[in-house]
């Protein structure tokens, strides 16, 4: 159903007709010269709502901002216009969906007007979901993508500094979340130092500049002396916090070189550069207070430590003392002299027990060694010598006494007579054999040869040439006849003349010499 334009001239009642023709009327008192009260317009305008509105509208739209009390607040807005929705709890109640960020619904209620705070509120009686919004359905997708990457890890993130010096702090100058994080610094530790980089932190253009601001830190942190990054802004709807949800800035505090906390919104709000950030604010204050230590506590915990240390030394020189009284009692610092003795005494009795231990050992090796030489002594070679010696002599009488036995049982003479016998013909034998063997030398000697017209060549070494090889060119030769010698050189080789076998030959020695043995040249 089409709105109409507004018409005050067609609003019914008295009141209507006396502000259309300038009269006076209504509870804000009289109108004069065309001038109405706050409180006529407010009626006016509460009037018109209820006279030219439906009391049951259907109204499609996306959930944005929400105000969960006793009752529901939320604004229900699509790419245009945004309107402020009111469901009483009586109404959620008899509802099984709770208003949610991003959602998108179908809400069935009235337009009402409420003039003591000037607010047109859309009265919801109920509501129907039809889906997700476009925004919470990118929020969604780019939450699934950043998780599938592990950027939501916690073994990723890193632990924040205990005691930073600096802290660059990426907003806004003019929110109200920057004069947050101050007071709460000043108040716990004055000595941090803040660094703001002003930023966009809403509309066209902020993810880009927040990002850019995180990666020049980053970038800077030694020439900056940054420790520490926060990102913070103030609450607000989907669409304001909406730079925190891009990937760009997620991206930025992933690859930043610093730890970055970040604190969006209020606690109920959360930012993808919240879920990526190495450490979540629920709110700008709470952040702070996660950055730096309390003053107080650090004064408080010195304190601590300066007793306990001053308890440790008093008790440990309490200790010490005793333990000095207690060692000057000993005997070793109270009489030094007798410790001296006592030992001197014990290394007394230890070396009488040592020498007479040596001696003991020293006697029973002593007789050891005689038990041994006298089990040698049988096998020493002199005695061994002396005793086969004896052996001997006793072998030898026991021989003569047997050979004189033997001899004077058998004839002497007779004896004598076949053993003179005996060597005379053995003398005889041997003497044939020695002129035999003397006669076949003298056939077989050199001399023999060389005076049956054979001659010997000699080399200069004395060697003999036994082949035409073993002499060469320009060599000088010896050759020996019976009767001298003379000297000759070499003069060239002639062919060699192959000889008859030796074999014929000994035989032929043999039957002019008899069988006598071989010969010198054989």
């Amino acid at each position: 159903m089409a709105r109409l334009p507004f018409d005050p001239a067609r609003m019914a009642g008295p009141q209507a007709a006396a502000v259309a023709s300038g009269g006076t009327g209504g509870t804000g008192g009289g109108m004069s010269n065309g001038q109405m009260s706050v409180s006529q317009l407010a009626g006016l305008i509460d009037r018109t709502v209820k006279d030219h509105i439906p009391t049951a509208l259907k109204v499609v739209g996306e959930i944005g901002q929400t105000r969960e009390r006793t009752h529901h607040y939320f604004d229900l807005k699509d790419e245009g216009a945004c309107v402020q929705c009111v469901m009483w709890a009586s109404a959620a109640r008899k509802g099984n969906f709770v208003p949610r960020q991003g959602a998108r619904v179908v809400c069935t209620g009235r337009v009402e007007f409420y003039p003591p705070q000037g607010k047109t509120q859309f009265m919801v009686d109920r509501i129907e979901p039809v889906g997700e919004g476009a925004l919470d359905q990118a929020y969604r997708r780019l939450c699934d993508e950043l998780r599938g990457l592990g950027w939501f890890d916690q073994q990723r993130k890193r632990p924040l500094p205990t005691m930073p010096r600096r802290i660059a702090v990426v907003t806004s100058a003019a929110g109200a979340a920057l004069q947050d994080v101050r007071d709460t610094i000043a108040r716990r530790c004055p000595c941090v130092q803040l660094c703001l980089v002003d930023v966009r932190v809403q509309g066209p253009g902020a993810a880009e500049q927040v990002a850019a601001a995180i990666g020049a830190i980053g970038r800077g942190r030694r020439a900056l002396k940054i420790d520490l990054i926060l990102v913070t802004r103030g609450g607000g709807s989907l669409e304001d916090l909406w730079a925190f949800n891009e990937r760009v800035v997620a991206e930025a505090i992933v690859n930043c070189q610093l730890p970055v906390v970040c604190a969006i919104g209020h606690e109920t709000d959360t930012t993808i550069a919240e879920l990526v950030a190495d450490v979540r604010g629920a709110t700008p204050t709470q952040a702070a207070m996660r950055m730096v230590p309390d003053a107080a506590d650090l004064r408080r915990q010195l304190a601590t430590l300066g007793q306990r240390m001053a308890q440790g030394l008093s008790r440990r020189v309490r200790l010490d003392a005793e333990r000095l009284r207690s060692a000057s009692r000993h005997p070793a610092l109270s009489n030094p002299t007798r410790i001296v003795d006592d030992r001197r005494a014990v290394l007394d009795v230890r070396a009488h027990h040592l020498r007479h231990a040596a001696l003991d050992r020293l006697h029973a090796l002593k007789v050891r060694l005689d038990q041994l030489e006298a089990a040698l002594e049988p096998h020493r070679p002199g005695v061994v010598y002396r005793r086969r010696d004896a052996m001997l002599r006793e072998l030898e009488a026991r021989l003569r006494t047997g050979m004189h036995d033997a001899l004077c049982r058998h004839d002497p003479k007779g004896m004598g007579r076949r053993l003179a016998a005996g060597m005379v013909a053995l003398l005889r034998q041997q003497t044939s054999s020695a002129e035999a063997a003397a006669r076949s030398l003298e056939l077989v000697g050199p001399h023999s040869v060389l005076r049956r017209g054979y001659s010997m060549t000699l080399r200069a070494d004395g060697s003999i040439v036994r082949s035409a090889g073993d002499v060469g060119a320009g060599e000088t030769i010896t050759t020996r006849l019976a009767d001298g010698r003379f000297d000759s050189t070499v003069g060239g080789s002639s062919d060699r003349v192959a000889l008859p076998p030796a074999a014929p030959l000994r035989r032929a020695k043999r039957r002019a010499g008899g069988d006598q043995g071989p010969g010198l040249f054989a």
